[in-house]
């Protein structure tokens, strides 16, 4: 694996629809920005909520994690960053949010995904070979 394959950037201009009346990014909005940033991450290695399902799993998040340490402000231009960092038994995914102008660290947390498979009903104890195969750490026909 190499780091691009396990990192992803987005770039979000904060929209009027998610500020209270002191023009600040509404804390619950976080998670939105997160997963606009895992879903790249996930474009990355082909294996996106579609292609998930499509393998027959489903990966429910099961803890997320968030630290504010700046406000994001209506109109400011933020950067997010996934970073995959755990995935032979659960999906881990750190997030940095940063001030593009400044490098300013607005935010940080990150997210847990399990899978699950779509036939049984059951938590998967280890992550399928699929998504080892996508991450290029096995063969895509080893079991």
């Amino acid at each position: 694996m190499t780091k691009s394959v396990l990192e992803a950037e987005v770039a979000i201009d904060i929209p009027f629809h998610d500020v209270d009346m002191m023009a600040v990014a509404w804390h619950g909005h976080y998670c939105k920005y997160f997963e606009v940033a895992r879903c790249a991450l996930l474009d990355k290695i082909a294996y996106n909520y579609p292609q998930m399902r499509d393998s027959g799993f489903a990966w429910p998040l099961v803890d997320i994690r968030i630290r504010y340490v700046k406000p994001a402000r209506f109109g400011q231009r933020v950067l997010v960053r996934a970073r995959l960092s755990e995935w032979e038994h659960r999906l881990k995914i750190d997030y940095l949010i940063l001030d593009q102008a400044s490098g300013d660290r607005l935010t940080k947390g990150y997210s847990v995904q399990v899978a699950v498979d779509l036939n049984s009903g059951e938590l998967c104890w280890q992550s399928p070979p699929v998504l080892l195969a996508k991450l290029g750490l096995v063969s895509p026909c080893s079991d």
